[in-house]
């Protein structure tokens, strides 16, 4: 049986299936730290009881992005979000001005 078909009807045959767990930014900056210090991705992650590719994975993730590395669940500011709404306004007024002036000059003889 597949593992989508266990964890649909509940059996896992005695494993124990762990929860997901979410992990601060603060978490994630603080294991990347600990690894620069002793630069052991297995140690750490027995220090944080979590899994050292975990570690590695975060280490990479904060070498790539920098401070926009580990940007939370995608929720949207009040901010970001007016900004998209005026911004979503302007563009359909712009979408009705070009769909008039197609008609326009479709209908107009050459």
């Amino acid at each position: 049986m597949d593992t989508s078909k266990r964890l649909f009807f509940g059996i896992n045959h005695g494993v124990k299936m762990q929860k997901r767990r979410n992990h601060t930014e603060e978490f994630r900056k603080a294991a990347v730290r600990r690894w620069e210090e002793v630069r052991n991705f297995n140690q750490v992650g027995r220090e944080l009881d979590i899994s050292s590719s975990l570690v590695r994975k975060w280490k990479n993730e904060l070498d790539r992005e920098g401070e926009n590395a580990f940007p939370g669940k995608g929720h949207l500011s009040d901010a970001e979000t007016v900004l998209i709404k005026r911004e979503n306004a302007r563009l359909k007024e712009e979408n009705t001005i070009l769909k008039k002036a197609m008609g326009y000059f479709a209908d107009r003889p050459r």
